[in-house]
Formats: structure tokens, sequence, C-alpha cells
């Protein structure tokens, strides 16, 4: 039998008596949370976990052809909120996490309360003129033939153009180093399925309630897309940010939590 807590390295925290689990983006782990998810320990019970193949989870147990499908990560969230006995939680997803977030959402919405999606893309490839993902498939297919070439090369030039706060050099150089750590087999398989992912027609399916944190000058998922999901995810609220870049939790973590914090207190779901 898998040891679900250590496949994920689930890590639980706080004594609040409702969950709040936060997912990380592609690329990343856990650590990328410790910004915001310390905020929230006093009033709820907060989990942390890594995707397969990511951060300190179990690798021995990453198959490319299960993880070719966000649907296999979704699953592992399901597994996880099982093993912990967990419904009614809220769930914080960041990047490719908040599609996770949805599609676990949609198979079992009873384990979840509210999503709050950070810089959520069901598809981040251009159908001009009707859809803008903020990518042409060519320029993606280029960015993979860089990381088969070249893997520190595609982290040197991928870290940049998501974290942007050109002012703070160090939060790019941790998102490169997170990059370079994992496994660039695993990574290309990874990004493959993120970027290649088309969850559009899933937002319709969505029955629990959402927020949308979306970031101004983000060039994973720009402005357009965060409103394409606000307008097809029915239930959802969307807030615009003055972060900049694509990981606000990071460069910006106390405009996260207000603004998380805000959409809670709204739902009367803290104090």
């Amino acid at each position: 039998m898998i040891d679900i807590m250590r496949r994920n390295h689930v890590q639980v925290s706080g004594n609040g008596p409702q969950t709040i689990m936060f997912g990380a983006g592609f690329g990343c782990d856990q650590k990328m949370w410790r910004y915001v998810a310390p905020h929230f320990e006093e009033n709820y019970q907060v989990v942390l976990f890594d995707s397969v193949g990511m951060g300190n989870s179990d690798v021995t147990l990453y198959d490319a052809k299960k993880y070719s499908k966000l649907d296999s990560y979704a699953k592992d969230v399901l597994e996880i909120m099982e093993a912990l006995n967990l419904n009614n939680t809220i769930f914080v997803g960041h990047s490719v996490s908040s599609m996770i977030g949805i599609l676990a959402s949609i198979k079992e919405p009873e384990r979840f309360s509210h999503l709050v999606l950070v810089g959520p893309s069901p598809c981040y490839i251009n159908e001009l003129p009707d859809y803008v993902g903020g990518f042409d498939k060519e320029a993606l297919e280029g960015l993979f033939d860089l990381m088969d070439k070249n893997y520190i090369g595609w982290a040197n030039y991928l870290a940049p153009v998501v974290m942007k706060n050109v002012d703070r050099p160090e939060l790019t150089k941790e998102l490169e180093d997170s990059f370079c750590s994992t496994d660039p087999v695993i990574a290309r398989n990874f990004a493959k399925t993120t970027f290649f992912s088309d969850n559009r027609k899933d937002l319709p399916r969505v029955t629990v309630p959402s927020l949308i944190l979306q970031c101004k000058d983000d060039s994973v998922a720009p402005i357009e897309v965060g409103e394409y999901v606000h307008r097809h995810l029915p239930n959802s609220s969307l807030m615009y940010m003055e972060a900049t870049g694509h990981s606000p939790h990071m460069s910006h973590p106390e405009e996260t939590i207000e603004l998380i914090e805000q959409y809670l207190q709204r739902n009367g779901l803290t104090k």
C-alpha cells in the first residue's frame, strides 16, 4: 500500500476547525508558500504537499504515463484528502495547481468549501482571435526544444519570464534553482502536461465557489485568461492584484494574504 503522506511529503500544521490546503505551481514545491501559509495557522489547519516528482515527494513513485494527465495529479489531491479525512476544505492552488484543484473539485465536490485560484489558466495556447492563452504553439515548442538541448539555459530563460520583479533577483534565482533541482525528464513531462492541457470545457462543470487572483503584467497567465476563467467558472469572483509576474505568493505575499482573507471573510470562513 502506498504511503500517501510520504508520497506527497504532506505537512500538516495549525489548529483551526477548517482546513486550508496549498498546491504549488509547475516546477515548484510547498516551500514557495512559506510567506503565506503560516499566516493561516492560527485559524485553520494548514496542509502543504508536493506533487509527485517535485520537492521532497517520493520520486520513485513517478510514472510518466500516469502523470501525463492533470487528472492523475487531481487524484493524488483527493487521496491526500481521504488520508486526512478532509471535507469542506479551502483549496488554494497556484498556476497549474489551480486546474488540478478544479479537476479534483469536479470529481468530489463535497471535499471542497471554496477554491482560491492564483494565476489560473485552463489553456496556455493562443487560438486567436477567440482565445488569448499567452503563448503561440510554436513558441512553446521552441521552449521544449531549448529544454531538450540546454536544460539549464531553459531554466535561466523561463525563471525571469515567470517571476518578473527584476528589482528582486533573489526571487528569480530561487525559482531558477527550483527548476534546476527537478529531474529534467520529470520536469519536461510535467511541463508538457501543464502547457499542452486544455481544460476550458471543465470550467462550467465546477460547482464549488471560487476566487480568481489575477496579477498584472503576467506573461504566463495574462489578464485575458483570468477574465476568461471568471466568465466561464460558475460562482466565481475575480480580484485584480497590484502584484506583477506570475508568483504573487512569493513576490507580494502581503497582498496575496490580504485578498484571500477578504474573500474568506466575505464568505464567513474566518474571524
